[in-house]
């Protein structure tokens, strides 16, 4: 069974939460970032995308970007924009998007429990990018970024949930300038603390990452790396625990630099081994497993995967991300490791098909490519069964705001 603990979280004054609330670090480009934050000295953004406050031309991974966060979250809290809380408690955060409304338990998960698999995975992780969040969080002392996680939701857990939220009013309710109501309960009762913790203890062998891979693998590092003098906030890591009936998962695309030496037309032809292929007048939004969509030389293509490229009879085979990576991005486009290959991109279902086009219009890529999303029930299965996905399968909206609720590390 997991353990999850209240903390006391770094948060805002209620009069600064949605100036302090930011996108979180790995949805934005350092560009984005600047832009998302200018003019507004409160954003989140300056501790979790520091490189906004230096000269152009710094190196992202320099220990002065992450210098320059530790700076900026002590002007947070001598500013009095953030203070810390008094006493431990837990946390629910609510999100409403599109009118879909799903409630998680802001906590401390247990890195024990990580390293254990009582909290279990369904992707590897890039090493640059775990190595950029544990010298963030070496430096800075905190943990800024949320992992989300999911769990196979409990009826007394949820009973518990719906009655603090519906008898209480909640420390901070607004809408971000992208429409999604961000509202947040503190949880500071020593009775429903208790059934909290006890509950999950109880009730919940395992916890799943829907989102926070990198966060969560370099919070257990950051732990190890401490050794022996690892102060006690170490050995819990900030989550957000969702039941997995509230979930909704997008599709998560790719786009490639090139063709691997082929031409526009050779690869063309070595794509009919493999799949169906049709032009399109309109983008191509996969219908349903087994369907993609392709964007090549301003043209859209409907690609429809045959028998022999897929297997439903294996939780992995079956996933339209694995049909490409086998019978595509590899064989075809010399793709071998998504984690590391600095050829290919992904890009959230959030953003659109448009951005698929724009990323190969613009020349930067060459070829985009549209997927069908992964179900909640694949991803438990998975994760279930010690499986792995392909990097970059899932993407999860609507996302929690960082700055809202930090760990401290002591």
């Amino acid at each position: 069974m997991i353990t999850v603990i209240p903390f006391k979280a770094l948060r805002p004054d209620a009069q600064f939460a949605k100036n302090v609330a930011s996108q979180p670090y790995d949805v934005l480009s350092s560009k984005e970032a600047k832009v998302a934050a200018q003019g507004n000295p409160n954003s989140f953004l300056h501790v979790t995308k520091s490189e906004i406050d230096l000269p152009e031309n710094t190196d992202i991974h320099s220990q002065a970007v992450y210098d320059k966060a530790k700076e900026n979250l002590q002007a947070f809290v001598a500013r009095k924009v953030l203070f810390r809380e008094n006493k431990p408690c837990y946390y629910l955060y609510r999100l409403i998007m599109d009118g879909r409304s799903q409630i998680g338990i802001v906590c401390g998960s247990s890195v024990e429990d990580y390293e254990k698999g009582l909290i279990k995975k369904h992707e590897f992780t890039r090493p640059e990018k775990e190595l950029d969040r544990i010298n963030h969080m070496k430096t800075i002392m905190a943990q800024t970024g949320n992992v989300f996680l999911t769990y196979r939701n409990v009826e007394p857990i949820d009973l518990l949930v719906e009655k603090w939220t519906t008898e209480k009013k909640p420390q901070y309710d607004f809408v971000a300038e992208d429409g999604i109501q961000h509202s947040i309960w503190i949880v500071n009762d020593d009775d429903t603390i208790a059934a909290i913790t006890n509950s999950f203890h109880a009730l919940v062998p395992a916890s799943y990452i829907a989102d926070g891979h990198h966060r969560a693998a370099s919070a257990a590092k950051v732990k190890q790396a401490l050794g022996d003098n690892a102060p006690n906030g170490a050995y819990y890591f900030l989550t957000t625990l969702f039941p997995a009936n509230q979930l909704h998962i997008m599709d998560y695309n790719r786009v490639v630099k090139d063709l691997n030496g082929l031409s526009e037309e050779e690869f063309l032809e070595k794509l009919k081994g493999k799949f169906a292929v049709e032009k399109s007048v309109k983008a191509v939004k996969p219908a349903g497993l087994h369907e993609f969509g392709m964007y090549l030389n301003k043209t859209w293509y409907k690609l429809n995967s045959l028998p022999e490229t897929f297997n439903d009879n294996d939780p992995i085979g079956i996933l339209d991300i694995t049909v490409l990576s086998e019978n595509l991005l590899e064989p075809l486009l010399g793709i071998k490791d998504q984690r590391t290959d600095s050829r290919i991109d992904f890009v959230g279902g959030i953003r659109g098909l448009e951005e698929l086009e724009k990323r190969v219009d613009s020349g930067e890529m060459k070829v985009a490519f549209s997927l069908y999303p992964v179900s909640m029930n694949q991803l438990l299965d998975i994760a279930d069964a010690g499986k792995v996905m392909p990097p970059k399968s899932t993407w999860f909206e609507p996302k929690l705001r960082d700055g809202l609720l930090s760990n401290i590390i002591d």
